[in-house]
């Protein structure tokens, strides 16, 4: 059966990514596929062949370094990314996703789309919603760190009953938050939510897919129900053949494998000190680096064992990496799992906190604060990293299980039942 799917995302490529992943195999069997998204990605997904809509907000944080530190601060990040950045644009994202939705038959959402379900309910459709991150659950059960309050974590080992207040005292700090939603939804005639559409009220009743391995979290009780974990849905261009460049090559077969630096595609816009202090702890331990740096200036201080590069896509580059140091988006973490490399994290905001924290427990990872990012503390976690073999045995060992995971089929299965189940029934 044949179907059109509205793939809809906003955010960084790490949210954009492992939904392309998807698109991929749900157009390999024959789906038509939309994706709706920011204008910022339209020759990107034109050039996989997919129908792109524009849907509001733009992503201006791609260019603007200055909102992107906003975006990522620690305290106040996701209140900003919620209260200046979605909001603000509501009315357009439901405008331009009910445009993209009116002749199609399911529609599935990435985190932050809240229009979504607004869409959704107006036109009597199937919708699935997905969790990138174990944080999305906030489960009492398996609390997560909150960037807004870090210390809380400490709380963890008190068990559910203590854990539930930590995260009924977030609900109730960020619920003001969602006023614009209830706005909207009473303006539509929809039903009250009756939570919040940021927190606890913000996934699908049909299917929710957590597109994360399961070496990072179980399932609890307290999750959304009809919640599927998939495990990680992969893509950062390999596809399209894009391959490193022969520079790349020719510095990482002229020596040691080398450290890798990177801070992801959006945590790069607001670096601050971490690629000097990088170069100074890389020459300080001796080693051979890679710095992913974006669009930032290449630093002058280089030598020739320190080599700075825009981009290099992650499933090429870190498996000849010796380590990885990054910020903990979720996408650059799995991508350093799945290469089985021990990470150095330097987690800004949002769910990076709790993913350094999982990927710590696990114990393939350290974590540094960014106000701790200075090169005299980064010598001596690398050093404990790169020393102790522990690390390394436990990145492969977990590196290996992630290897054997098939997420994006599991979700092209689940969404294909939800659409098989919607065109039988009322």
């Amino acid at each position: 059966m044949v179907s059109r799917i509205v793939l809809t995302t906003i955010g960084s490529l790490g949210d954009l990514h492992p939904k392309i992943a998807i698109a991929l195999e749900l157009q390999k069997r024959g789906h038509n596929i939309v994706f709706a998204t920011h204008k910022e990605y339209q020759s990107k997904i034109e050039a996989l062949g997919f129908e792109f809509h524009r849907m509001r907000p733009d992503n201006i944080t791609l260019d603007d370094p200055q909102a992107m530190a906003q975006a990522m601060d620690l305290q106040t990040g996701s209140e900003y990314i919620i209260r200046k950045w979605i909001c603000p644009s509501l009315r357009e994202m439901y405008s331009d996703l009910m445009h993209s939705a009116k002749d199609a038959d399911f529609i599935f959402a990435g985190e932050g789309v809240v229009a979504a379900r607004l869409v959704a309910e107006k036109l009597g459709m199937r919708w699935a919603s997905s969790a990138m991150a174990p944080i999305s659950f906030f489960s009492a059960y398996d609390p997560p760190v909150l960037p807004v309050f870090p210390f809380l974590a400490k709380l963890r080992r008190l068990g559910w009953f203590v854990n539930r207040g930590v995260i009924n005292f977030a609900k109730l700090v960020s619920s003001s938050w969602a006023e614009p939603v209830h706005q909207l939804r009473r303006e539509l005639g929809l039903p009250t939510l009756r939570g919040n559409p940021f927190i606890d009220d913000k996934f699908s009743p049909y299917l929710v897919l957590a597109l994360f391995s399961p070496v990072l979290a179980k399932p609890q009780s307290d999750w959304a129900a009809n919640t599927v974990i998939t495990g990680f849905t992969f893509y950062d261009g390999n596809q399209g053949n894009t391959e490193l460049t022969s520079e790349v090559k020719q510095f990482l077969d002229s020596g040691a494998p080398p450290i890798v630096f990177t801070l992801g595609s959006a945590a790069v816009m607001a670096p601050g000190n971490f690629y000097q202090e990088s170069i100074r702890a890389a020459k300080l331990l001796n080693r051979r680096a890679v710095l992913l740096i974006g669009k930032n200036t290449p630093p002058e201080n280089l030598s020739e064992d320190i080599l700075a590069v825009s981009y290099a896509p992650y499933s090429q580059i870190f498996p000849h990496a010796c380590a990885i140091v990054h910020q903990g988006g979720i996408g650059t973490t799995v991508q350093a799992l799945q290469a089985s490399r021990p990470t150095l994290i330097m987690p800004y905001s949002h769910d990076q906190p709790d993913n350094a924290a999982r990927v710590e427990r696990l114990g393939t990872s350290r974590t540094i604060g960014r106000k701790q990012y200075l090169a005299s503390r980064v010598v001596k976690e690398l050093r404990e990293l790169l020393d102790n073999p522990t690390y390394a045995a436990k990145a492969t060992e977990i590196g290996r299980m992630i290897q054997l995971e098939n997420g994006v089929c599991i979700a092209c299965d689940e969404i294909e039942k939800q659409v098989r189940e919607a065109a039988i029934l009322p």
